[in-house]
């Protein structure tokens, strides 16, 4: 019987395959364009669908959209998931606050809202009061408010308003004592950082604009076409910068940034006291000098701690003096630690807090000025601290902890006595005792050692049929760690596991691990990928016809790289917001600040890398490909939208199996967070329900009844 149950798993998703071409995608016209880059033919037969607006692509998106849902919209799964997923997300959510002069500042989302709304609390003991609520400005509630600053005693807020998953956002001025809002308002727009002066004459800005980043002054009180530019002439679209004040606002600092994840980056700074009007070099590599190194600031009174992997790729801690700037009277206070990562800084109390990413697990530790220990905070299993937020000259802090299977808790750290309160803690019901987390090891390609989390029920069998879900990033130094995932959720407690591998050209292991995954080593990151699913197979939690992966921007590139390298390792992909056109990708949107990152065609040596990977130029007719599910919408202004569609063209066109390869293409959702929570719900039943579907997976037993 049991034999039988295993061949039954294994052929069942070839009969669903069976079952699914009685109607193929809409047709999709081809063009004979050709580009010939560094002596090299490129075929590029849909750059038709690039015109986003044209009427014929309008046309195509809809029947695209009609044919995924005549597919997913009647599911089985799709109830169950919907109220599962419900169950998780509608629950009351708080973000980390920001303290001022005693009040705190916060977004929380009730259990029946479906947006985040801006609050402020007096005092411990105050009901909080609502400041800003976006439900009432958009009928579909597509429109959310983003916390952009505090002014220091607490009078003033900045807050964005965003359409949609647009990045861009309209900021807002808000008095907190009268309750009016100011006139002044900026339009529309990619801000890097809002960053108000203590006295409240006016604030810096940091705009993307068609040029590349300027960073802006505008006076409270006067038409924003008059606000002057004080940074950034000459700065390209492949830099950004952020600019901050410090608390008693006599020094402005500029951190201008070499691509989206900072291999290199400079600090300029403005001496508002005296009465400067150009930004100077507080930390630049001089003629002959070697500071290509991110270093990235926590300003605390006159002096800046400093977070740097300069000579140092795990990252230290280094203190300037304000009074005495130069380069020699530097001091490094937090030594490098050879078995754990830096991941940020911050500063609470007079005392700068330092979390540590250790085998891709958070910690938390404190320390006096001059480098010595002060206290660190313990969780109680393997997790995330993130978003910590705290002043100088405060005691108050706030931090989030969280793991795949704990939902999120904030908590209100003394910093005087080193305790830490629970300040918001979600509801939402797990049973977090019958899942189980696990940190295992596998060998890439190259002989690395690569760490992967897995989430799955206790007592999983290893029987090779499991359905797991493979998800990863891999890139711009982003460290993957345990957080709350309802999706994670969702599927271990319905038999499957869930598992997260820490692929190089992440930051889990510092500016190593970074480098070993980016530009010309971008392969690294897809060879661990295929490493850890052909681990999961040999260690008998799953087969290939019971694995699905997924993954988003960055991670959409690299299921673009699954299914044109190793279509034979998977059952199904969700490809969402993906960059898979890499030859043409740096010319739309703001993707020339990634070229640091990825390198770009423009370059010859650069192209001849980027054209053995790039999704788009590696598919091939004919090839039996997984059941593909690309995903993105209309108001992504980050990754372009016209990569998924070209490449769905493309799979359809190619596909020499009975797979199917769907568009699910929002007409107002975007890339940004701002998604409604019950759009969020809606996005991941399509998803989960297609790759049920596609893994045979059969939700007839609901899990038993989580504990609150």
């Amino acid at each position: 019987m049991r034999q039988l149950l295993l061949v039954f798993l294994f052929l069942a998703p070839m009969m669903i395959a069976q079952d699914q071409t009685k109607q193929g995608p809409p047709p999709t016209r081809r063009e004979d364009v050709k580009d010939v880059i560094h002596g090299v033919t490129v075929e590029d037969p849909y750059r038709w669908l690039e015109d986003q607006n044209s009427p014929e692509t309008r046309k195509w998106i809809d029947a695209q959209n009609k044919y995924t849902m005549s597919l997913i919209g009647d599911l089985p799964s799709r109830p169950y998931l919907k109220k599962r997923l419900g169950e998780l997300l509608k629950v009351d959510a708080t973000k980390t606050p920001v303290e001022a002069n005693g009040r705190v500042f916060f977004l929380r989302r009730a259990a029946n809202q479906d947006q985040y709304v801006l609050y402020m609390q007096a005092s411990a003991k105050a009901k909080p009061k609502v400041l800003v609520d976006p439900h009432p400005m958009s009928a579909d509630h597509s429109t959310s408010v983003v916390l952009e600053d505090v002014i220091k005693d607490g009078s003033l807020v900045s807050y964005g308003i965003r359409l949609g998953g647009a990045d861009e956002v309209e900021v807002r001025f808000l008095d907190v004592n009268t309750g009016k809002e100011l006139k002044d308002v900026l339009p529309a727009a990619r801000y890097f950082n809002i960053a108000m002066t203590p006295d409240r004459s006016g604030l810096y800005y940091d705009i993307f604009t068609d040029a590349g980043p300027r960073v802006r002054w505008h006076k409270f009180g006067t038409d924003v076409k008059d606000d002057v530019q004080i940074f950034g002439e000459g700065l390209g679209r492949e830099l950004g910068t952020s600019t901050v004040v410090n608390d008693d606002g006599r020094y402005a600092f500029t951190t201008v940034f070499y691509g989206s994840s900072a291999d290199k980056t400079e600090v300029y700074y403005l001496d508002r006291k005296s009465g400067a009007k150009e930004m100077t070099p507080l930390i630049k590599a001089q003629p002959g000098q070697d500071m290509n190194a991110r270093f990235i600031i926590a300003p605390a009174g006159d002096r800046v701690f400093v977070h740097t992997n300069w000579r140092s790729p795990n990252g230290r801690v280094l203190l300037i003096d304000m009074k005495h700037p130069l380069r020699p009277h530097w001091q490094f206070v937090i030594p490098e630690d050879a078995n754990a990562t830096i991941e940020s800084i911050a500063v609470t109390g007079g005392k700068l807090a330092v979390a540590y990413l250790r085998n891709v697990v958070s910690e938390m530790k404190f320390f006096t000025p001059d480098g010595r220990p002060a206290g660190e905070v313990s969780f109680p299993t393997m997790g995330t601290v993130n978003s910590f937020s705290g002043r100088w000259d405060g005691t108050t802090a706030f931090f989030q902890f969280s793991s795949f299977h704990v939902p999120a808790t904030i908590y209100r750290f003394n910093s005087a006595t080193n305790t830490k309160t629970v300040f918001a803690q979600s509801k939402a019901p797990v049973n977090s005792s019958a899942l189980e987390l696990k940190q295992v090891w596998y060998t890439s390609k190259d002989g690395t050692k690569v760490p992967m989390f897995l989430l799955y029920k206790k007592g999983l069998k290893l029987d090779g049929a499991a359905p797991v879900f493979l998800t990863g990033y891999g890139g711009f130094n982003v460290s993957e760690t345990p957080e709350f995932r309802a999706t994670a959720v969702v599927w271990a407690e319905n038999g499957g596991v869930y598992a997260l591998p820490n692929l190089r050209g992440g930051g889990e292991f510092g500016e190593a691990w970074h480098k070993a995954g980016m530009m010309e080593n971008k392969q690294n990151v897809f060879d661990d990928f295929i490493a850890a699913a052909e681990w999961l197979v040999a260690n008998k939690y799953t087969n290939p016809q019971r694995l699905a992966a997924s993954g988003g921007s960055n991670g959409g590139l690299l299921m673009g790289a699954m299914m044109t390298q190793r279509p034979d390792l998977f059952r199904a992909l969700v490809c969402s917001y993906p960059l898979l056109d890499m030859i043409r990708y740096q010319d739309f949107l703001i993707a020339k600040f990634w070229v640091p990152e990825y390198g770009s065609s423009v370059d010859a040596k650069q192209f001849e890398s980027i054209l053995k990977y790039s999704p788009y130029h590696n598919v091939k007719k004919g090839t039996e490909y997984p059941a593909v599910m690309f995903v993105t919408g209309d108001s992504d202004t980050r990754v372009a939208p016209l990569h998924a569609r070209k490449m769905a063209a493309l799979m359809q066109w190619a596909q020499g199996g009975k797979n199917p390869i769907l568009l699910h293409y929002d007409t107002k959702a975007g890339h940004s967070e701002g998604r409604s929570v019950t759009k969020y719900i809606e996005d991941y039943t399509d998803q989960i329900s297609f790759l049920w579907w596609q893994l045979g997976v059969d939700v007839k037993e609901q899990p038993a009844k989580a504990k609150k």
